[in-house]
């Protein structure tokens, strides 16, 4: 099961739109075209990385699958995973096996929906951000730490969801990313958080995405590690 989300990927395309849309706020400007300087370049930096993904997927803190992949970035910038790990499936027989399978079933199920949903974040769309610009939906936040700030984006695909951004001032960079979102009701949450890492040469990379299904408790943690030059 591919629940994660290629979160190294997570704003590519976003800023992208003309700049005189953001002459109104000259703050907000100068933060959209840092990250977009900042993406562009790592975007290009990443891309002569090859590395390895676990992902592991929990309920109630119970690990169900957990599997390895091989990524790398592919000519459209898009993650391209392939399986290389894979724990044992735990073996049963009879009724108990039947439970367990259905068990497995509806966590999947469940699983997918969530991880859609995250990835329907990413990348954001630079028409929708504009849109939402231009209806006062975008605006810079203080991020409550000396030195960063942070890009708030408001009701991106849902009512009442929210985007922040955070960046840090010097030397720039993106930090992190965390988006608050639902499925078909307010009450079945779906929270997404990406934190960022720096590579030796500077490159930045998504090293932990964490998308969480409130309503079942369900965690998908994905950890970026083993780069190699390509």
């Amino acid at each position: 099961m591919k629940a994660g989300i290629p979160a190294a990927l997570f704003l590519s395309g976003l800023f992208v739109f003309a700049a005189p849309s953001m002459a109104q706020n000259a703050a907000l400007a100068q933060k959209v075209q840092q990250v977009r300087q900042l993406m562009a370049a790592n975007q290009q930096q990443l891309s002569h990385y090859t590395w390895q993904m676990q992902e592991t997927v929990s309920v109630n803190g119970d690990v169900k699958e957990q599997n390895v992949y091989q990524v790398q970035l592919g000519p459209d910038g898009q993650q391209v995973r392939t399986l290389v790990a894979q724990p044992v499936a735990p073996s049963s027989g009879g009724r108990q096996h039947g439970i367990i399978h259905r068990a497995k079933e509806n966590f999947k199920a469940y699983a997918q929906q969530v991880g859609a949903l995250a990835k329907s974040y990413s990348p954001l769309s630079a028409t929708k951000v504009q849109q939402l610009y231009a209806r006062g939906s975008v605006a810079v936040k203080a991020a409550g730490s000396p030195g960063y700030s942070a890009i708030l984006i408001s009701n991106y695909l849902k009512a009442g969801d929210s985007i922040v951004l955070t960046l840090r001032n010097n030397p720039k960079a993106l930090t992190s990313v965390d988006v608050t979102s639902y499925l078909d009701q307010p009450s079945d949450g779906v929270t997404m958080q990406v934190r960022y890492a720096s590579l030796p040469d500077g490159t930045r990379y998504a090293s932990t995405t964490t998308v969480n299904g409130q309503s079942k408790n369900l965690t998908i943690v994905d950890r970026s590690t083993n780069f190699t030059a390509r």
